[in-house]
């Protein structure tokens, strides 16, 4: 069942100063809690946690957990960056049951985007309008991500939630309430550039017809400057 695994100590000292102290050797302060156990405080390599975080699947698979001579399964429910260095500050680990359902962020993997007839025939653009779902299963059902095919969709067409194949024993939370089903995932879009030539286009005709043609023509009708300047110095003695 698991793809990853997670070194982990206990950890004794709690508080910020020792989460700080803690961060500055390498290491990361975290939690476990579920599974109706009480939540213990533990420590993490930051290195091997990096290592994981490089995959997709770590994010939406149950992982093992060593604790000492204990393994114990978990997925990972939080996790805290740096907002500008390349560190995990912490992480929350929550316990699983075999028997009890989980509810857990799944990333959306689309399908056939460059393929379908609003891109390759109408130069269409595809709008992620989500890119991971909220999902509600079995430890077993649980996915590692969720396809969205898209290759019938032409300009203007819209893939809602209500019409996302999911894999058995997977319920989408959101479609608890019958207004989730409406909700956009993705769509496809005209391209930018051809409305903007188009308002551009658009300006030039408004402006021209504000302006009229007979100024341009009177313009285009008047002299070079520098014949008239020559005229003026031909009168002179």
């Amino acid at each position: 069942m698991s793809q990853f695994e997670l070194n982990a100590e206990l950890r004794e000292e709690v508080g910020k100063g020792a989460s700080r102290r803690l961060r500055r050797a390498g290491r990361i302060p975290a939690i476990i809690y579920g599974a109706n156990e009480q939540p213990i405080p533990l420590v993490l390599d930051h290195e091997q946690v990096v290592r994981h975080l490089e995959h997709e699947a770590f994010y939406s698979s149950i992982m093992a957990l060593k604790i000492g001579t204990q393994v114990a399964q978990v997925v990972l429910k939080d996790l805290q960056r740096h907002p500008s260095k390349r560190q995990i500050l912490h992480m929350d680990l929550q316990r699983i049951q075999l028997d009890e359902k989980l509810t857990m962020r799944v990333p959306l993997h689309f399908l056939n985007e460059d393929s379908c007839p609003g891109v390759k025939e109408e130069r269409g653009i595809v709008t992620h309008l989500m890119t991971d779902l909220e999902v509600e299963c079995l430890p077993k059902h649980l996915p590692e991500y969720i396809d969205v095919d898209c290759a019938a969709l032409h300009i203007g067409d819209t893939i809602t939630l209500g019409v996302i194949k999911t894999p058995e024993g997977v319920e989408i939370t959101a479609l608890a309430h019958e207004e989730g089903r409406s909700k956009p995932v993705v769509s496809v879009q005209p391209p930018q550039a051809i409305e903007i030539e188009e308002e551009v286009a658009a300006e030039a005709e408004a402006v021209a017809a504000a302006v009229g043609e007979e100024p341009v023509e009177a313009e285009a009708a008047k002299e070079p400057e520098g014949k008239t300047e020559g005229k003026s110095e031909g009168k002179k003695e």
